[in-house]
């Protein structure tokens, strides 16, 4: 008899001892739940009073139910843990997509800056074009500012065209003369009777530029970059149209 109580003595202490544990395990569970959700719980005595009370209420039941109830704490254990994982893999996963809009936030405006950057590059270098081709065409020189000659030499001829022509457009213009008349303002074309440095046909349409279109090489350079530009826009652009067809 006295060893059947012993063993039940030791039954209730070993559930007591199991009980106090269980339950001090799921209040410090419950405690770390609260902490991933960002409601922080101070831990106090009535805890340990709460697990107590649990423990001897467990020492309490029947020997055949107290399995029942140590596995129920088990898998209350259990879900309170896996609760507090969840909830720390959800705290961990918002954390990296906040921090990858961040970043890609940062990488949009490194890319806008770079492309604005990159169009008042490109406007300002047209601006400077403009001005410069603006620069280029009032500097130069009228046909009527030169002092007629009796004669003129190749070289006289192209720096009267170098002084007309603006400086982007000239090698395109001297192609041209080059190909037509090999810079001499008196030539003729038997064949056709086109005239002069760029071989107006006929040849009185430099008429228009100057009475004097048939010795004036000054005369005949205005008239052939007027041509040009009404015709195609720009010498460059008569001599591209020259290269394709071999005229122009």
């Amino acid at each position: 008899m006295r060893a059947l109580l012993e063993g039940n003595r030791v039954s209730r202490i070993s559930v007591r001892g199991f009980a106090v544990a269980s339950a001090t395990a799921v209040t410090t569970v419950g405690a770390v739940v609260g902490v991933a959700s960002g409601n922080a719980q101070p831990s106090n005595s009535n805890d340990f009073e709460a697990a107590a009370s649990d423990a001897t209420l467990l020492a309490d039941i029947p020997a055949g139910q107290q399995a029942q109830v140590q596995t129920a704490s088990l898998t209350q254990q259990a879900d309170a843990q896996a609760m507090a994982a969840d909830t720390a893999a959800k705290k961990t996963a918002a954390e990296e997509a906040r921090k990858q809009a961040a970043a890609s936030a940062i990488e949009k405006q490194k890319a806008a800056e770079k492309a604005e950057a990159a169009e008042k590059a490109a406007a300002k270098k047209e601006r400077e074009e403009k001005a410069e081709a603006k620069a280029s065409r009032s500097s130069a020189r009228d046909a009527s500012s030169f002092a007629p000659q009796s004669s003129y030499t190749v070289a006289q001829v192209q720096a009267m065209a170098r002084q007309m022509v603006p400086g982007d457009q000239f090698q395109c213009f001297s192609n041209i003369v080059n190909h037509e008349s090999t810079w001499n303002y008196k030539a003729t074309n038997a064949s056709s009777g086109a005239y002069g440095l760029v071989q107006a046909l006929p040849g009185s349409k430099m008429a228009s530029a100057g009475a004097d279109w048939q010795t004036n090489p000054a005369t005949q350079i205005k008239w052939g970059l007027g041509y040009m530009n009404d015709r195609y826009g720009s010498p460059c652009g008569a001599w591209s149209f020259w290269q394709a067809n071999n005229w122009y």
